[in-house]
């Protein structure tokens, strides 16, 4: 990064983890730009209304062709892209999805957020990366390498994807200097969990508690930072030793 002030593009800001990220960055002296198909919430407690940029990116065609667009947003320079972006439907009673359940247009909407989107804006905004020798981080998960009593298998799936596509961008971008690595959380106290939860907490994880967002946000501020400019292809898991 150079003395100018650094920016990161983020995509799911408006709640939980994102949200805290926002908040982080922003207290850390980061220009935040945020991506989400909504306009930007004037609840919001910082006024972020000129750094969001309104796209879905479900629509793959739609975040193609908005590129040029979303290129002159984020300016010549871009220090960290932070695809945080997900969806992961349940039934109505929160319950889980199971692969056999699902129809392909179901499957093909969630790799659509969760994987493609993600390939089309590192791809979009690659000569941005290597302009500032930025960063890219995915947000992977836990359940992309064991089943989850509560995530459906196309979400996992995804994850799974999207860890496989770090470690292939940490290898194409690596002689320009960006680096990429994905965060892997575990069950993290983002007020939309699903009913059972608390039976992981008791017995699955090692320090008895959910992970707090900012806990994940300071986690992707170090990434992004020239602390970690020796770190790139490694997945980063922040579950309270839940994979163990």
């Amino acid at each position: 990064m150079s003395d100018r002030q650094p920016a990161l593009l983020l995509t799911g800001a408006s709640r939980g983890i994102g949200h805290s990220t926002v908040k982080t960055f922003s207290d850390a002296g980061w220009r935040v730009l945020t991506i989400s198909r909504q306009a930007f919430d004037p609840r919001c407690p910082w006024d972020g209304a000129k750094n969001h940029f309104v796209l879905d990116l479900a629509d793959i065609a739609a975040v193609q062709a908005e590129m040029p667009r979303l290129r002159e947003f984020v300016g010549e320079g871009l220090d960290a892209l932070i695809n945080n972006a997900a969806i992961s439907p349940k039934h109505h009673d929160g319950s889980k999805i199971h692969s056999l359940e699902m129809s392909y247009v179901d499957w093909l909407h969630i790799f659509n957020v969760n994987f493609f989107a993600c390939v089309v804006l590192v791809q979009g905004l690659r000569a941005q990366l290597e302009a500032a020798k930025g960063t890219v981080v995915n947000m992977t998960s836990i359940v992309g390498s064991r089943v989850h009593p509560f995530a459906s298998g196309a979400y996992a799936s995804s994850k799974a994807a999207l860890w496989a596509l770090t470690r292939e961008l940490a290898a194409d971008f690596g002689r320009s200097g960006v680096r990429v690595n994905a965060v892997s959380p575990g069950e993290i106290d983002t007020g939309i969990l699903s009913p059972g939860t608390e039976a992981i907490v008791e017995h699955n994880i090692p320090l008895r508690r959910l992970g707090r967002s900012k806990e994940v946000a300071d986690l992707l501020l170090f990434l992004c930072s020239p602390a970690a400019r020796y770190i790139s292809g490694s997945e980063i898991h922040i579950d309270g030793g839940q994979r163990v």
